[in-house]
């Protein structure tokens, strides 16, 4: 079976279709510079794993494999955050609804509890990272989860429903230091359609 690489996903809307929280350039250098730069860079250690394991190079595991986490990490955390927002006037904002909203309620008192305290765990991301909701198949619980570096601090086995991107490049361009008015924004192109089917594929519902 040949082996296959990463590849950078196309969005799911135009680059002007999430303005004005996200700028069409804003949109532009983001997908097209950063998350592919991930894509490549993951793909580049790939290839040179490959070279090492058949005798053709060679490799230092310890700094290719960090590397490699961080890349791939990059990758599928961007790929999420392309899925989970949508245009405000086609599927974005508002608030969730079905089994997610259910779940919410139950778990942080109602949506407005669960988005004050969402917001301030964006906004003490150390550093470069993302704010991320994730479901906990043993406890049963929604879970925030702060992702430095987009490798660490993540919970094992803890499943991914929701990620919002802290790093400077995903708000600099457009609100400058202002990232807490970029963590407002961000809500009204929140696709929570994809987020409650995630919810309920690794829930099981």
């Amino acid at each position: 079976m040949p082996k296959n690489f990463y590849v950078l996903p196309e969005l799911p809307y135009g680059y002007v279709d999430l303005a004005p929280v996200m700028s069409e350039e804003l949109l532009k250098i983001h997908h097209d510079k950063h998350h592919a730069a991930y894509v490549a860079g993951a793909n580049a250690i790939l290839e040179k794993m490959d070279k090492a394991h058949t005798g053709g190079a060679e490799l230092d595991p310890k700094a290719e494999l960090k590397a490699l986490s961080f890349n791939i990490g990059g990758h599928v955390l961007h790929s999420l955050f392309w899925e989970n927002l949508a245009p405000a006037n086609n599927g974005g904002g508002g608030e969730p609804g079905g089994k997610l909203a259910e779940k919410i309620k139950e778990d942080f008192g109602g949506f407005e509890n669960f988005k004050a305290g969402f917001i301030k765990i964006a906004m003490t991301v150390e550093g470069s990272g993302w704010a991320a909701l994730t479901y906990c198949l043993k406890t049963n619980r929604l879970i925030p989860m702060q992702v430095e570096k987009h490798n660490t601090n993540l919970y094992p086995n803890f499943k991914i429903i929701m990620a919002i991107d802290a790093f400077e490049h995903a708000y600099y361009l457009d609100y400058k230091n202002d990232k807490a008015r970029f963590f407002e924004a961000i809500w009204s192109v929140i696709n929570w359609k994809i987020v409650d089917e995630r919810y309920k594929q690794v829930a099981s519902l």
